[in-house]
């Protein structure tokens, strides 16, 4: 019986990974890429972003995962902006604008709100998943770390989420 138990549970994780695996795309990354590149990560679902402007370009951003926060990437010396979302809110379109830095940034999310910061001039992007019920899952770029200067690289990861879930039957 608990040879079947283990069974189950490894088939189930096999197949998470690869429906999730078939479900990832990849929004092709704007700005120059000049600097520190970073990525921000987390295993649960995003629960908020936050984000450092001083008005004319994006210096910093971290996400949340289930209520703990990512590492903070670039500076984060200017004014912080904070989205926290919903019980069962996404992320599933980021837009904005950049030139040799990136400019501003919008969130937006299945439940129809956004979150909007920085300036909107310079060229535009809009990132969105290729595949239904896809969310966005990571974050990488780049960051201008060496002079404490504004995100110089941004590009969206998006998958299905799938939460884990832990059985104690026997």
């Amino acid at each position: 019986m608990h040879f079947l138990t283990v069974t189950l549970l490894v088939s189930s994780a096999l197949l998470t990974f690869a429906i999730e695996q078939q479900q990832y795309s990849f929004s092709e990354q704007v700005g120059t890429n000049r600097g520190t590149v970073f990525s921000l990560t987390g295993t649960e679902r995003i629960t908020g972003v936050r984000t450092w402007t001083n008005g004319n370009y994006i210096y910093g951003l971290q996400l949340g995962y289930g209520g703990i926060w990512s590492k903070r990437v670039g500076s984060t010396s200017t004014q912080m902006q904070e989205f926290l979302l919903h019980d069962d809110e996404a992320i599933v379109q980021v837009s904005g604008m950049y030139s040799t830095y990136i400019n501003g940034l919008v969130f937006g999310t299945n439940k129809g709100r956004s979150m909007f910061n920085g300036p909107m001039s310079g060229l535009s992007f809009n990132m969105y998943p290729e595949y239904e019920g896809a969310e966005l899952r990571f974050i990488s770029g780049a960051t201008n770390a060496a002079t404490s200067g504004p995100l110089t690289g941004f590009a969206a990861h998006w998958a299905l989420f799938i939460p884990e879930t832990n059985s104690t039957e026997h």
